[in-house]
This record gives C-alpha cells, structure tokens and sequence, in this order.
C-alpha cells in the first residue's frame, strides 16, 4: 500500500509550486480590516500635519537653526520629506511588523494552519508566498505616505524645488529621485523589524505577541542607539542608521551612511528570516 506522501508525490495535477499563489494570498491579506485600517492612517497623517501647520501658523527656525521641519511649507516636495522625517522612526515601525507579524501566527490562532498544511502546501511555500505578500504591503505602505503627501502638499504650498536646510535647493525632478532613494533606503532599514516580526510569528500562536514583541525590540534597538556611552558598539545597532538617509537629500549626497545602514539591515535580516524558515521547517503544527 503507498503512503500518503506517495500518493500526493504522483497526484495527478498537483505542483507544489502552484500552491498558495500569492495572487490568491494578497486578494486575502487585503480585504482584511487590518490592512484597510493601517492604510487609512498613513493616508490620513498628511492631512493632520497639514492641519498643523494651518493652526500653528508657518515653522519657524529655532535658535537661528534650520532644520528640515522648519522647510515643511516651502514646497510639496519639503512637505514629503518631512512626512517621511517624522514618521520612519516609529510609524512606519507599526505597519511592518503588523503584516509580518501577523502572517503565519494568525493562521495559528484561527486553527487554519495545520489544514493549509494538509492542503498539502509545502511549509518552504508557504512562508515564501506569505513573506514576499508581507514584504510587498509593507513596501506599499511606505510608498502610499509620502505619495499623498506629495499630492497634499503639492495643493497646499504649490510645486517646487526641495529647499534644503542647510542652502540650497533640489530641482523637482532631482528631488523626486532622492525620496525614491530615500523610500528604497527605509524599506531596507525596515527589514530587521520585519525579519523579526516574522521569525516570532512562526514561533507563537498569538499575532499580538509577534508584532508587539518586533514593536518592542525596535524601540529597545531606539533607545540603545541614544546611550552614547556605548561608543562605536552603536554602529552595530540598525536604529543608529535608520537617519542615514537624510545624506540624499543634499546637493552632494553622502551615500557611506546608507551603504553601512544597508549592510547592518541585511546582515540581520537574512539571519533572521534564516532562522524563521529552519524553526518553521521541524515545528510540530498542531493549530
């Protein structure tokens, strides 16, 4: 008598590759309200500091110093990169750990893991179908923010060059190019907070506790990175660099920065996802 594996080896029709199709899992990850939610509130903050400003009147520099906060209103171009400024510390934080924390772990809590298993979806398969999804949402999630703003503050202080703080100015197009450089350089960054959130959602059947807990580590990475007294320890911390990417928005871009940020994340990530893919392959799957 053949064995179950034997019979779904020659099953007429069957890939393993077809399984899961991330076309059928992006239509499922975006018709949930989580994901309908969270973008709503990163559309919704340009709005907000757009409100900000007509209450509070025009930023002005403090003790004779320009920062990028202050250039918010000289153009729509400014009003982007501010919107990103004030945002990938923590905001951008939420949405990436929220769509990669909440991938396998949610199927654990609703009890549906063990039959899409049983489906049968090769474990490999199905967390690549559901990591490249989680990836690409919050890759999106970023492009949606500082593509509103744009647009918001295009209407509100008209189109321009990207004044620059410290003088000077970015042409338009120039400065359309380095907030895509500086989106691509946040994604990056986010990717430690991703791996993370990722590896702890094969590793709980609480989606809670996967995304708090990649929300947590951040912060703790955040607040290390402020304790100076670490010294050049801080540069392994991937929240030390999380700012490099203001280095592209000058007249002379500084790329060393972002080079060294983008190796930190990666080196992360990769050992991270790593682990989540080997943990995942010998867990025992009984939700």
């Amino acid at each position: 008598m053949s064995t179950l594996a034997e019979r779904t080896e020659t099953a007429t029709g069957y890939h393993a590759g077809r399984t899961l199709p991330l076309r059928v899992e992006l239509v499922r990850q975006l018709k949930r309200r989580r994901t309908l939610v969270m973008g709503a509130i990163l559309a919704a903050l340009p709005f907000v500091l757009l409100i900000a400003f007509a209450v509070g009147g025009t930023p002005d520099g403090r003790n004779n110093q320009v920062t990028l906060m202050d250039t918010a209103t000289a153009s729509g171009a400014n009003f982007a990169a501010v919107n990103l400024f004030v945002s990938a510390g923590f905001l951008l934080v939420v949405p990436v750990a929220l769509f990669c924390g909440d991938t396998v772990a949610s199927e654990a809590s609703w009890s549906s893991l063990r039959y899409l298993l049983a489906a049968p979806v090769p474990r490999a398969r199905l967390l690549w179908s559901k990591l490249v999804v989680a990836l690409g949402l919050s890759l999106a999630a970023m492009v949606l923010l500082p593509v509103v703003a744009l647009a918001a503050g295009t209407a509100a202080y008209g189109w321009g060059p990207l004044q620059i703080p410290t003088g000077g100015a970015l042409a338009t197009g120039t400065a359309a190019q380095r907030l895509l450089v500086v989106v691509a350089y946040i994604f990056v960054s986010q990717l430690v907070t991703a791996a993370l959130a990722f590896w702890l959602s094969t590793r709980t059947d609480a989606p809670l506790g996967a995304v708090g807990g990649a929300v947590g580590l951040t912060i703790v990475g955040n607040v290390l990175d402020a304790v100076t007294a670490l010294g050049h320890w801080r540069d392994f911390l991937p929240a030390h660099w999380q700012f490099a990417w203001a280095d592209a928005v000058q007249p002379h871009p500084e790329w060393s920065g972002m080079i060294q940020g983008t190796a930190i994340s990666v080196t992360y990530a990769v050992v991270l996802f790593a682990l989540a893919f080997r943990g995942f392959a010998r867990k025992d799957v009984v939700s």
